[in-house]
């Protein structure tokens, strides 16, 4: 018989003859009979120990329960960076040849460092949806570049065009627990002008989980899902609920030391780490400093035991949606048949330094401010601040291992992870001790799950899989490992690991790479890296070093990062787009972060606001930032304000006077005179009312909200008033804000472009 399909589209009745009975419109593809769901949930930046299975002493009961119903990998590695991680878990391919060689905020023009997934690799979200499950995503994304995040895109490099078909969560690499400063759900940004009071990130992402879950499995209950749930927590601001800090207010008051020393006992008393592995010396190697806790003065150990408390705190509040995740599984009679697999994206993260901060959008720019972080102790881990933790806590959490996030030590990469499936047949709450790498993920997803990895994707091959499925392991703690090498690479830092023995760098910034930088250890008997073996086996360091050469070439590892700085600061010329004037209406969104911050980096700028005043006129013309650092200029009372937030607290603001009614323009000049500074100048209709000089410039991360035209909306610029008076949209007749983007400061990084070339040329 013949059929038509037809609908009523813009040009009228548009329709298909084809012979058969089927619709023109291809099937959905049926994934195998009683397949399982899948839920990869990966937390950011938590360590080794931070779990109770894993010996912590923070409360995580329901990640200690999916242990007991599953099974925990000891040998585990991921990146020692978060963004490659990601790219190397949803691509089962290195990351570098991923396209994403390290943190998605650069665009130097090398192929390892793309900022954005590669079109010959293929996600897990592809592979899954492609062979009939529906694909869900929440949380943190971070596998497109910076540049590419705002509203226009380009998006193909975002969760739903990489095979997603719903997100909820943020492409940036982190956010603000408390308030976060841009949520995308699908392809739109979701606007939000205030958070309700006791909003928490983790818990709505964990609600839109659920939701999604319930939803699709009401529309189509035979369709399994593959859910992958990225957190977050714990990665700074580190932020928690008052509750859940409360918990733990008292808890950490003997340090570091003596926590590391617990845990590390606790960790022989579960089998995590053989007994009698020896615990490693305090972190003593340059740069990476830690104090001994008891020489450290009262008042550092009261601060720095707030932070731990606060973090806490946080891991405590995961584990807690986790349990929720969990229950909404149970509910469904789902949760036998679901694969859980739960890991870290890279090991806990020393981004606090010697002594921690408040401030943590400015803290790496400016650094220590132990006093102002004192002033505000009780604040932190609240919607004021925006903490993270000396690197003492990073030692401490990354029990065993030495050094950090960052390092290709094993402190950067061994991380937790427990897998779950009863309905698979395995569950005895036994350990797995095999070598495993975060890209083995995807091929023993697919294993499990019966399905096939595809050889194209768009009609070009994929690129070689790094990654080798461990189902085996799963179902008997005596298989042979199935990943026998491994390279890593993150700012310069190496590191080769074959059949149990290790090459590993620990690179100084701007010094040269040199074969007597390597270390060997043989880590089937010296897992946490004491014993170096170099003297004793020349050849084969030689020999694992070559290997890695090998591995970088193949993988597109260079150009190193020699520490310059460079792979940062240059950027394509289409990027120049961004640092020319543009003018913004009211009722605009909020303009993304990291194309807001290009109209004022390192550089002056005017900002011009056109209205029509009449008295009684008033609320915020423009705010650009929030409590981590920012700027504002509002009209309150008939005066005109200029505010400015430095991120540690500290607020300053230029009186502008009264503003007559019927006035047509106020101009904010920032001028840059150099040494990071602004002065402030203020005008109303081409009359000068003042200046303020001094102004710590912002850049970087911060201010890490963008920029809004009338109305602050989400986290303030300004405590004080938005305790009064919220977001305190204008209420007048406000036309536009327009930014004007002025000459760079003298020592601006742009100006030494050139300069940094030619440093890192000598390291190469």
């Amino acid at each position: 018989m013949t059929a038509t399909h037809a609908y009523e589209g813009f040009g009228g009745r548009i329709g298909r003859t084809f012979a058969g009975s089927e619709p023109w419109w291809p099937e959905r593809p049926v994934a195998p009979e009683r397949a399982p769901n899948v839920v990869v949930i990966l937390a950011d930046d938590l360590g080794y120990s931070d779990l109770g299975c894993f010996g912590s002493e923070i409360d995580t009961p329901n990640l200690d329960r999916l242990a007991a119903r599953g099974l925990r990998y000891t040998n585990f590695h991921v990146t020692p960076m978060c963004s490659p991680t990601r790219a190397a878990l949803l691509t089962g391919v290195n990351p570098h040849r991923a396209g994403i060689g390290t943190v998605a905020h650069s665009d130097a023009g090398f192929p390892g460092y793309a900022m954005e997934l590669a079109d010959d690799v293929v996600t897990a979200a592809e592979v899954f949806r492609d062979q009939g499950y529906g694909t869900l995503m929440v949380g943190k994304w971070h596998l497109a570049k910076d540049s590419d995040c705002s509203a226009a895109g380009p998006k193909h490099s975002w969760p739903c065009q990489r095979g997603f078909e719903r997100f909820y969560g943020f492409l940036d690499g982190f956010t603000n627990q408390h308030h976060p400063h841009r949520l995308v759900e699908d392809n739109h940004v979701v606007e939000v002008d205030q958070y309700a009071d006791g909003y928490y990130l983790t818990d709505d992402l964990t609600d839109r989980a659920i939701s999604m879950v319930r939803e699709r499995k009401a529309s189509a209950p035979h369709q399994p899902l593959f859910m992958y749930f990225a957190h977050g927590s714990v990665h700074a601001p580190l932020l928690a609920k008052d509750v859940d800090i409360a918990k733990y207010r008292d808890r950490y008051r003997d340090g570091w030391d003596r926590l590391r020393e617990e845990r590390w006992l606790r960790q022989q008393e579960l089998g995590v780490i053989p007994e009698g592995l020896p615990l490693p010396p305090r972190n003593a190697e340059q740069g990476n400093e830690v104090a001994a806790w008891d020489e450290l003065p009262e008042r550092e150990q009261e601060l720095f035991a707030r932070h731990m408390a606060v973090y806490a705190a946080m891991v405590d509040n995961l584990d807690q949606n986790v349990g929720r995740l969990l229950a909404g599984l149970e509910e469904l009679d789902e949760l036998d048949n679901t694969i859980v697999l739960f890991t870290s994206d890279n090991g806990a993260s020393r981004e606090g330094e010697r002594v921690g901060t408040a401030a943590y959008y400015v803290h790496l720019l400016r650094g220590d401010d132990v006093d102002a972080d004192i002033a505000r102790l009780d604040e932190i881990g609240g919607p004021t601040t925006t903490p993270h933790y000396p690197r003492g806590w990073a030692m401490a959490c990354n029990t065993p291992f030495r050094l950090y996030k960052i390092n290709t030590h094993a402190g950067g990469h061994s991380v937790p992870c427990i897998v779950s499936w009863p309905d698979g047949g395995f569950g005895d709450a036994t350990l797995r001790r095999q070598y495993q790498h975060v890209t083995d993920v995807l091929p023993t997803l697919v294993e499990l799950c019966g399905l096939a990895m595809p050889e194209e994707r768009h009609n070009r091959p994929l690129a070689a899989p790094a990654g080798a499925s461990f189902a085996a392991s799963l179902a008997s703690p005596v298989t042979e490992s199935t990943h026998r090498e491994q390279h890593y690479e993150q700012l310069g830092h190496r590191g080769y690991y074959r059949d149990g023995w290790e090459v590993v760098t620990l690179h100084q910034p701007l010094t040269p790479f040199s074969d007597a930088e390597w270390e060997l250890y043989h880590l089937a008997e010296d897992p946490n890296e004491l014993l170096d073996l170099s003297d004793a086996h020349p050849e084969l360091r030689r020999e694992l070093a070559t290997a890695w050469e090998a591995a970088a070439l193949a993988n597109q590892v260079y150009p190193l990062d020699e520490g310059a700085g460079l792979k940062y600061l240059q950027r394509p010329a289409r990027s120049a787009v961004f640092a020319e004037p543009v003018t913004i209406v009211p009722g605009t969104p909020t303009l993304e972060r990291w194309r807001s911050l290009q109209l004022i980096w390192f550089r002056a700028c005017t900002i011009r606001v056109a209205l029509d005043f009449r008295s009684g006129d008033e609320g915020y013309l423009v705010a650009h930032g929030d409590q981590g650092s920012g700027y504002g200029l509002y009209v309150r009372d008939d005066e005109l304000v200029f505010v400015h937030n430095d991120g540690r607290g500290r607020m300053r603001e230029l009186a502008g006077g009264p503003v007559p009614s019927g006035s047509q323009e106020i101009v904010a000049e920032l001028a840059a005179p150099g040494e990071r500074v602004w002065t402030v100048t203020l005008q109303v209709d081409g009359q000068e009312r003042g200046t303020l000089t001094g102004l710590p410039m912002l850049f970087g991360v911060a201010p890490f909200e963008g920029i809004d035209v009338g109305i602050d909306r989400r986290s303030p610029v300004s405590w004080e008033i938005y305790e009064q008076l919220g977001p305190f949209p204008y209420n007048g007749a406000l036309h536009s804000v327009r930014y004007e983007p002025g000459d760079p400061a003298p020592d601006s990084p742009e100006g030494m472009l050139d300069m940094l070339r030619e440093m890192g040329a000598r390291f190469e």
